[in-house]
């Protein structure tokens, strides 16, 4: 007995599948991200690769899951579009280029930054993951709900572009945590 022949419709039907589940994975479970520039030093270098987990994300949009984000998550999210810093062009096309920040502040946080350190809710965080640097002080804000408060780990006057600059970044432009690097130095970034 013989296999039945196939037809030019059975050729597709594995790459029809396999890109399918391509998509569903990215979109839903994860993907890779590269870090270009050094608003994360020390932390993270420019070049390296992050895996950001999406699927927290939609957890959170369907109403399931646990806390997301978390205090101290490395987020990779678009900059509020009213920013002057939201767009960049590249080979002519203008496009919100994804950003990746640490996580300071949370909905209903207050966040304050006196004598050079990020207090929230009336206590001054240990960072040590972030540089020595000089940081200007700023007065007290309530992170409005649905918003959370990040910083680039490189705190050097113009280093990072973040929440000092263009205020709290909507939970709806964040795509994920990415709390683990792949390379070149595999592994959990510290919190």
């Amino acid at each position: 007995m013989s296999a039945p022949p196939t037809t030019s419709r059975d050729s597709w039907r594995p790459w029809v599948r396999s890109a399918a589940a391509a998509y569903l994975l990215t979109t839903f479970g994860f993907t890779l991200a590269r870090v270009d520039g050094d608003s994360m030093n020390p932390t993270l270098d420019s070049g390296d690769v992050l895996v950001l987990l999406k699927y927290p994300r939609w957890l959170r949009a369907w109403g399931l899951g646990g806390p997301y984000p978390r205090r101290g998550d490395l987020l990779i999210f678009k900059a509020p579009a009213d920013s002057p810093y939201a767009f960049e062009t590249q080979y002519g096309l203008r496009h919100r280029q994804y950003n990746v920040k640490r996580v300071v502040a949370l909905p209903g946080d207050t966040v304050a930054i006196r004598d050079g350190r990020v207090v929230v809710n009336g206590r001054t965080l240990a960072e040590n993951y972030a540089s020595e640097g000089f940081v200007d002080d700023q007065p007290a804000l309530r992170v409005p709900a649905g918003k959370v408060w990040v910083m680039g780990d490189n705190r050097r006057i113009g280093e990072s572009l973040d929440s000092r600059v263009y205020g709290p970044v909507d939970l709806r432009d964040v795509a994920g945590p990415a709390d683990l690097r792949l390379w070149p130095r595999p592994g959990l970034i510290p919190r």
